[in-house]
């Protein structure tokens, strides 16, 4: 098996967590497991430390560029997490066929983090210039002045599938998966033609109030990984998302669309984007289910409303 196939399960994750962590490796038993996704993310308290460990070292470029737009946005003074360099001045680290990146422990949250919150944030996130995307034209002899270049990405919301699906191999039928391929590539097309209501620019990516955590001094961004330059409706979609399938409510949805001052639902592309990132968001499932089956059975679920075309079908977060 390939390392980039070795599944990341809490006791793999634990294993490059002590790796990452010599010198308090008796610690690390003690750390709290915060998120088991994309990454798996430990809280050790004793240290004031987040650990973050990718499921490979094929997302090397992404955690480079993740650590580079914290620093970017610390610059630029919005409240976001930032890296802590104690444990790793040269970031990120591979250890084992996993990539580990260190994190500054945020206070406690003072309270659960609403759709609100999230559209403060991103009323700042979309206030932002662009970072530096280059040195000046022109040859010099001198190395450029000031921040190095930080071109971001597109949003590659599709980009993820084709690696979900084959991390999900034989656990999904081979039709549900060519059925998400030609999805995908129907949606990439649809998504190119659009016409924006807003200025593009930069954008969170995944925009969702659980990456928001609220302290004493108010709410901080946290989860940059997927922080690109496009479309801002892409921030905006994610909350219209979780209204129609997650079970978001109607007020509490409301309240995110009055406090950032638009509906993106208003917009004729909202379905577009809509129908991207539920074709992302079902690929994503499928990568779990080979080892879990409630994961499992909500891939069936989510696959069968998108065959059937049935946009009522409530999704669960996982």
């Amino acid at each position: 098996m390939a390392m980039a196939d070795v599944a990341l399960t809490e006791e793999r994750a634990r294993a490059v967590l002590s790796a990452a962590l010599p010198p308090y490796r008796a610690g690390t038993a003690q750390a709290r497991l915060l998120a088991l996704g994309e990454n798996a993310v430990f809280a050790v308290d004793s240290l004031s430390l987040v650990v973050r460990i990718s499921r490979d070292l094929e997302v090397w470029d992404r955690a480079v560029r993740e650590l580079r737009i914290a620093d970017w946005l610390a610059r630029e003074g919005l409240p976001a997490v930032r890296p802590d360099r104690r444990f790793g001045p040269e970031q990120p680290l591979p250890f084992a066929g996993h990539l580990v990146t260190y994190w500054q422990r945020l206070p406690d949250p003072v309270r659960p983090a609403g759709p609100r919150d999230l559209a403060e944030l991103l009323r700042m996130v979309h206030a932002l210039p662009d970072p530096p995307a280059g040195p000046p034209a022109g040859p010099s002899a001198d190395p450029p002045a000031g921040p190095a270049p930080l071109p971001l990405p597109r949003r590659d919301l599709l980009g993820g599938i084709e690696r979900w699906l084959r991390l999900a191999g034989d656990a999904i039928d081979p039709a549900d998966a060519a059925y998400l391929r030609a999805r995908r590539d129907d949606f990439a097309t649809a998504v190119e033609e659009l016409t924006p209501r807003l200025t593009p620019g930069p954008i969170h990516g995944d925009a969702l109030p659980r990456n928001v955590q609220i302290g004493p001094d108010g709410p901080v961004l946290v989860d940059l990984e997927t922080f690109s330059h496009d479309l801002r409706e892409h921030d905006l979609v994610v909350m219209a998302l979780s209204r129609d399938r997650y079970g978001l409510g109607a007020e509490a949805y409301d309240a995110f669309a009055a406090e950032y001052g638009w509906d993106v639902r208003e917009w004729p592309g909202c379905e577009v984007l809509r129908g991207a990132r539920e074709t992302a968001s079902c690929a994503w499932v499928a990568q779990h289910a080979p080892a879990n089956p409630a994961a499992h059975a909500e891939f069936i679920r989510r696959i069968a409303s998108l065959r059937e075309d049935d946009p009522t079908v409530r999704w669960h977060t996982f």
